[in-house]
């Protein structure tokens, strides 16, 4: 038996069966269709077994094909991870970091100067999306996310828990009716999330009776438009009192009444179990932490 391995045939082998396109294959091995179809024809005739059979999908694996696959899958995989390693030794510490933009922009990136003052040897990378990552597929070091915590198969910590606040132009609030009650915010325009859930769920919360007014108005797929939308004067909008801290403060926005309405959800620091073990990544987890908690002490 010939020793010496065909390893681009192989690896042709490999990427067909796990996308079940000759095409695709190509595309991640970086060459032709026609090289890759080149490959296999010359794997088969050596090894003297058809390895793939067409449909009208594409191509799928031969009883003999799916017998050897995911080994020979697995090895290239472990391949492409050694190289991984062996690159990370030489290359400089990165972050990943993955959130939603609103937080993003309005209380994370703020804070980063804290982080990179202090470990100067680590680099920072903010991926500000409202999609939902593949820590593994994606190639992400941690997420921020909101929801309730239980993330199968990753690690994740507590990190802060915001209330809704109504909040509106002070010029629009003094140009209104009075707001001394839940209900009166009716009489304004309401400003409403994507899913327009956010003010009829408040509402409820505070045994204001249903009215067809709760949902209606324009609505915003990200907190920051909402606030935008408010500080125009467009309306009242209920948001996470973590996005409207600075422009309570500066001004540009005024709470509509004293009233916040804590919820289940929460944000969660998330990442692999094995990520945890990096230092780097260690450190600004427990950077992030810290920031909370201060966050938080200030609040009170």
């Amino acid at each position: 038996m010939n020793t010496v391995l065909p390893l681009l045939a192989l690896r042709a082998f490999a990427e067909i069966g796990r996308h079940g396109s000759i095409k695709r294959a190509a595309e991640t091995m970086g060459v032709t269709s026609g090289a890759v179809s080149q490959q296999i024809r010359q794997l088969e005739e050596r090894v003297g077994v058809p390895l793939f059979r067409r449909t009208r999908y594409g191509v799928e694996l031969t009883e003999a094909g799916a017998k050897v696959h995911p080994a020979l899958l697995r090895a290239f995989d472990q391949i492409g991870n050694s190289l991984e390693a062996l690159e990370a030794i030489q290359a400089r510490q990165t972050i990943t970091i993955s959130t939603v933009p609103s937080f993003a922009a309005s209380w994370l990136v703020p804070r980063l100067g804290g982080f990179t003052s202090q470990n100067p040897d680590v680099e920072l990378r903010v991926e500000a999306t409202t999609g939902l990552v593949d820590l593994r597929r994606d190639r992400v070091d941690v997420a921020i996310r909101h929801g309730l915590g239980h993330y199968p198969g990753l690690v994740s910590k507590h990190l802060m828990a915001p209330v809704f606040l109504p909040v509106a132009s002070p010029a629009l609030l003094a140009a209104g009716p009075p707001i001394h009650e839940p209900a009166d915010c009716l009489a304004y325009p309401l400003l409403q999330d994507s899913d327009r859930a956010d003010w009829p769920l408040w509402l409820k919360a505070l045994d204001v009776p249903e009215d067809p007014r709760s949902d209606r108005g324009p609505s915003f797929d990200d907190d920051i438009l909402l606030i935008r939308a408010a500080e125009a004067g467009q309306g009242l909008a209920l948001v996470r009192d973590i996005y409207a801290r600075e422009e309570i403060a500066r001004g540009r926005l005024a709470l509509a009444l004293n009233q916040p309405w804590p919820t289940e959800f929460a944000y969660y620091v998330v990442t692999l179990p094995e990520a945890i073990e990096r230092q780097p990544l260690a450190r600004f987890m427990e950077w992030l932490e810290h920031e909370a908690a201060k966050d938080g002490e200030r609040a009170t």
